[in-house]
């Protein structure tokens, strides 16, 4: 038994796909899929939750993520509190672990947690009441699971089951990103036949997290054949920490445009965690065309969610 599964396998917690069973992953994928129409709107789950109260315990922004939770919950029919701990209670002193016995007081089952320090989620998923469960958002530059499980769903969809048969490129800041963390976790579990990663050296991490990987600066060469090409978001400040030169010179080295997507497979897709810079690690016309998932993406993380809360809760 660990702290994320039971001794028979069962989720107790998600907390990052980082030694997370194969079959757990495909499980969570295929049950998704089976929830997508749901996803945009449908009724038809609306009574797997009722009763459970689910709350987005957020201490650090986001909007798409917490958006795409708390849709997710009230498909199930879930009772959704929404506490932005970072201009609540944590404001006045009050200690994370204090909001969350607080908020288990109150009869609230699941927390859908967001934390800028590395391991905080973790943490709080110890301390909580037996019964409780907790969701990584994201946490520091560590983990993003749910993020991990759409991108693989994106990639199931176009792509199919085979995951040893493809070619991924991961492109830009993977140092500070836990986007490409939980890729990365995700990827090596199901098998992908060959995964890259590209980025300036000032941008890639120097421990053990690209093990594994073929590793380059030449996005030129890192692209060439690739079925999948999923593209990072900059953080402006890497430019004030003297990271990056310039945008321009970031996009000229490692902007994906559609000269430079040529390079890939001809049916290759191109995906992007979102809010992307345009003009920096992506170009309009590629963030936009046809070989873009994207959208599908973030579509995609409705019913992920669900899938996750139900395998938590119901």
């Amino acid at each position: 038994m660990t702290l994320q599964l039971d001794g028979d396998g069962t989720l107790r917690h998600l907390l990052t796909l980082d030694g997370l069973p194969r079959e757990t992953i495909e499980n969570l994928l295929v049950r998704a899929q089976s929830m997508t129409a749901d996803a945009y709107g449908g009724t038809a789950l609306r009574g797997v939750l009722a009763g459970k109260a689910v709350c987005t315990l957020f201490f650090e922004p986001s909007t798409r993520t917490r958006s795409s939770f708390s849709l997710a919950a009230q498909r199930l029919g879930a009772d959704l509190l929404n506490f932005d701990a970072s201009t609540a209670s944590t404001t006045k002193g009050e200690a994370d672990l204090d909001t969350l016995k607080t908020l288990e007081a109150m009869g609230v089952h699941a927390f859908v947690m967001r934390h800028k320090r590395d391991g905080a989620v973790a943490e709080l998923a110890a301390a909580a009441q037996p019964g409780t469960v907790l969701l990584n958002a994201g946490d520091g530059r560590s983990n993003h699971p749910t993020q991990g499980l759409l991108d693989m769903l994106t990639l199931r969809q176009a792509k199919g089951e085979d995951f040893s048969k493809l070619k991924v490129v991961i492109v830009g800041d993977v140092k500070h990103s836990r986007v490409a963390r939980s890729d990365l976790h995700a990827l090596r579990a199901l098998g992908c036949g060959e995964i890259r990663v590209c980025g300036p050296a000032s941008l890639l991490p120097d421990d053990g997290t690209l093990d594994g990987c073929i590793v380059g600066d030449d996005f030129d060469a890192m692209i060439e054949g690739v079925d999948a090409a999923m593209m990072l978001r900059l953080q402006r400040e890497r430019m004030a920490e003297g990271l990056v030169d310039s945008l321009e010179d970031y996009h000229r080295d490692y902007g994906l445009d559609a000269v430079r997507l040529r390079h890939a497979k001809a049916d290759a897709i191109v995906m992007h965690p979102g809010p992307m810079n345009r003009g920096v690690e992506i170009a309009s016309d590629v963030a936009d065309g046809p070989q873009s998932r994207v959208l599908r993406q973030v579509a995609n993380g409705v019913a992920v969610r669900m899938a996750v809360l139900e395998a938590l809760l119901a």
